[in-house]
């Protein structure tokens, strides 16, 4: 049985950006599968959020492709694609350095301190195992640092591949060292909070290619 958490506190967020964030935490951590169908009343049900939201938020994962629409079965979660992973990473890579110089260069304070907090709840996660909080902290560091980058088009771009590689990384999450992923999300954090703008590329790249290292891992077996 499908269960789900919504945050609804945040007055940053509107109805079918809180609808998108749910939505999309049930596919990364597989509550919504590959190929599973998407059934908008059991969304509702599960969400407490109304039926305008959730399309909405629907809409902008079919055009990412996190959801694809199929003749006489409607929409359904898409595959992960562990042959194609590597050259998503690639792609990510780019985008993934300028959001971080981006960022570095235009935080506020405040996005500086959020964001240490967030590679710190990471940290912790960690250390005790802590799947969930592990996979939140990552998703709430992200919302941050695409905050503070102040880029959209980058950050557009950036958000399906973003949620390919964090589905792939749970899906095989035993091939993974959970520890290593949260000291390089923190490595992050802190060039960005420091206005390291070079540092920040660089640790940047060390996200990258801990990932491409895992997917390699897992694609060869």
């Amino acid at each position: 049985m499908l269960t789900q958490t919504i945050k609804t506190n945040s007055p940053k967020l509107r109805a079918a950006d809180i609808a998108y964030d749910a939505i999309e935490n049930m596919i990364v951590t597989l509550q919504l599968k590959p190929g599973m169908p998407i059934v908008e009343s059991d969304l509702i049900e599960l969400t407490g959020l109304g039926r305008t939201p959730l399309r909405e938020a629907l809409m902008r994962m079919s055009s990412n492709g996190l959801i694809i629409q199929l003749p006489r079965r409607g929409l359904i979660v898409s595959d992960i694609e562990a042959g194609e992973h590597i050259s998503l990473i690639e792609t990510r890579r780019v985008l993934e350095r300028l959001i971080a110089f981006s960022a570095a260069r235009r935080a506020t304070p405040q996005h500086r301190t959020d964001m240490l907090a967030c590679a710190d709840t990471m940290i912790q996660a960690a250390k005790r195992a802590d799947l969930s909080k592990y996979m939140a902290a990552d998703q709430a560091l992200d919302h941050v640092i695409h905050e503070a980058c102040r880029n959209p088009s980058a950050v557009a771009a950036v958000i399906p591949l973003v949620i390919k590689c964090r589905r792939f990384w749970y899906a095989f999450q035993h091939e993974g060292d959970i520890e290593e992923g949260a000291r390089c999300h923190m490595l992050l954090a802190k060039a960005i909070a420091n206005n390291q703008e070079e540092q920040a590329i660089k640790a940047a790249d060390e996200l990258m290619d801990y990932l491409e290292l895992f997917a390699r891992k897992v694609i060869n077996g």
